[in-house]
């Protein structure tokens, strides 16, 4: 499927006590956990408390939407550390058998558009160094690498953290 096709197939949107089923799922997904910094074997307990926590958010500087494929919630955005027309942004698809299809970056481009709404211009982005998926994603929307700063755990790996910038019109 190409990306405009995909596109049009993704939307954002928020999220929900009802998508708890489908954040269950991913935390049973190894592969999902390990390269996104859950912990592996959370209660569904913990797991529950952790969502609604994300669903009830009211902060002004970090906002989590919801990436829905077809009205399925298929992962989540974050802006976060927003400040003025600046703001961090990242995703996470949460079934690792939908990564290399350009979901990511096509929610990506829906996420920047969407910050965009609310007056972001400069998004930033940081990714592992191994993640070679995400650093080729962020580079083809037009994100510049700025830095290489850090280092931590990237699939029990102790990583180099690239940072990215993007300016947007």
């Amino acid at each position: 499927m190409d990306t405009l096709q995909l596109s049009k197939k993704i939307t954002l949107r928020p999220i929900e006590m009802e998508d708890f089923q489908a954040v269950l799922l991913w935390s049973q997904d190894n592969d999902f956990c390990e390269a996104n910094g859950w912990e592996l074997n959370r209660s569904p307990e913990a797991l529950s408390n952790w969502w609604q926590k994300c669903v009830e958010n009211k902060s002004t500087d970090f906002i989590r939407i919801g990436i829905a494929l077809k009205n399925i919630l298929i992962g989540y955005g974050d802006l976060a550390c927003i400040q003025g027309s600046l703001a961090e942004i990242g995703i996470a698809i949460g079934r690792s058998s939908l990564w290399g299809q350009g979901i990511g970056q096509a929610a990506t481009v829906k996420l920047i558009d969407y910050g965009k709404t609310i007056g972001i211009t400069t998004f930033l982005a940081e990714t592992h160094e191994t993640n070679h998926r995400a650093r080729k994603m962020l580079e083809q929307i037009g994100f510049t690498e700025i830095s290489r700063n850090g280092s931590e755990l990237y699939k029990g790996i102790e990583t180099v953290l690239i940072q990215y910038k993007l300016v947007s019109q």
